[in-house]
């Protein structure tokens, strides 16, 4: 990561899988894309994604995509575009087994949001999220439907930046 890519302003990422991308089975969600959108881009979005990222950065905050997932960037940034969100970076797989991991003997883990000067991150693994603690980044756990993620995210996001103040 270079240095000339930190704003100051305090960042949340999002992981994708069960996260941002969740079934219709299972969760409430955003319409498909209209057809043949729909046959390049399978993945069905939170009820709220859009809404909840252009929130984020209306309020100030950088967002960013951080994933294992390999999705190439290009993927996320079009699949995204067609929704009116605009992510401020994206870290995928790729990107972090290149900048993180390197040729460490060591194996980091699958994510470390504070590589980035990420201050929140959003994921579906309890993994992910109790290393936090370890590696010294803020989490919050989010994977059942609940109809007031959006909301609770931005509670926790608020709480963080006001005790960075």
């Amino acid at each position: 990561m270079s240095e000339k890519t930190y704003s100051g302003k305090m960042r949340v990422s999002f992981d994708l899988d069960e996260v941002l991308f969740v079934s219709p089975e299972t969760h409430k969600t955003e319409p498909k894309l209209p057809f043949p959108l729909d046959r390049i881009f399978k993945e069905r979005l939170r009820l709220g994604t859009p809404e909840l990222i252009n929130s984020l950065q209306n309020m100030g905050y950088e967002v960013w995509v951080y994933t294992s997932s390999f999705r190439s960037i290009r993927y996320i940034k079009l699949l995204f575009l067609f929704y009116g969100v605009r992510f401020d970076d994206i870290v995928n797989g790729t990107r972090h087994l290149r900048e993180v991991q390197r040729d460490r003997k060591e194996i980091l883990p699958q994510k470390l949001p504070n590589r980035y000067r990420i201050s929140l991150h959003i994921d579906d693994e309890s993994i992910v999220c109790s290393m936090g603690r370890q590696y010294g980044y803020n989490t919050y756990q989010l994977n059942a439907q609940d109809d007031n993620w959006k909301e609770k995210i931005i509670e926790r996001a608020e709480e963080i930046r006001s005790n960075r103040l």
